[in-house]
């Protein structure tokens, strides 16, 4: 098996990206969606690691490089990433171990790129949550697509107006009040703070774990639980029964916005 993956990943760098490395992606369009975007890409694969940053860096990208989890962990407590690139064969901690933290803990977007590629192996990354999964070998070009597109989802989610609609309230984040017909109710910042991170991923779901850290609440990811119990006390008509601020049992939340 370890000689296939040895195989499958020349394969991959030497058929894919050495054709595309003396064109990188160009034009507006990449510039657009490069700027200022900062990559960390972790693999064991030294020629390979320094292949995409070549790539990459000609897209317009940011990029810096991790040999391990180890190296990704330290990077990534020192400087701000808006996504990661993460071989799941490394010496050490699993790329999926790896991807399962930065997500949970520091809720960074996460690319795998690796060399096992069959469906089963797929699917164990996508159900840790991960943005995308690409399997070795690969096409340059591709790899650019699908960062543009987890970046520019990342970036559509950021943009959070000032008013919101939940229901029958608006939710003006600039003063942490929900403001309806009849009167207007003032939100704690833990509860203010989890409505914007569920606003700014508004239908998707986001991991408890997460939204401790978005929310900067520190005691525990129980104590998202109880900020959310409060906020359904005042936002929604039957907090019994929630319509807009959804569980998803094993999980998260995900706000539905009308």
């Amino acid at each position: 098996m370890t000689g296939d993956i040895e195989r499958r990943e020349d394969s991959s760098t030497d058929e894919g990206m050495d054709e595309g490395m003396e064109s990188p992606v160009a034009g507006a369009s990449a510039t657009s969606v490069a700027e200022q975007a900062h990559l960390l890409v972790v693999d064991d694969d030294k020629r390979l690691r320094d292949l995409l940053r070549r790539y990459l860096q000609g897209c317009g990208f940011g990029v810096s490089l991790a040999c391990n989890a180890s190296e990704a962990r330290r990077l990534s407590s020192t400087l701000r990433f808006d996504l990661v690139i993460v071989d799941i064969l490394m010496p050490g901690e699993s790329g999926l171990d790896l991807a399962r933290s930065l997500q949970e803990r520091e809720g960074l977007p996460v690319l795998i790129l690796s060399a096992l590629g069959e469906p089963a192996e797929r699917l164990q990354g996508l159900e840790l949550g991960v943005a995308d999964y690409m399997a070795k070998p690969f096409e340059p070009r591709e790899l650019f697509l699908r960062i543009s597109k987890i970046l520019s989802q990342q970036r559509r989610r950021t943009l959070l107006p000032s008013r919101l609609t939940v229901g029958g309230w608006q939710f003006e984040s600039r003063h942490d009040v929900l403001v309806s017909k009849e009167r207007s109710v003032r939100l704690r910042a833990s509860e203010a703070k989890i409505l914007r991170a569920l606003a700014s991923r508004a239908g998707a779901v986001v991991s408890r774990s997460v939204l401790a850290h978005l929310s900067e609440i520190k005691d525990s990811p129980r104590a998202v639980d109880i900020a959310i119990a409060h906020l359904r006390q005042k936002l929604e008509a039957n907090p019994k029964e929630p319509r807009h601020i959804l569980t998803h049992r094993g999980k998260g939340y995900s706000l539905q916005l009308s």
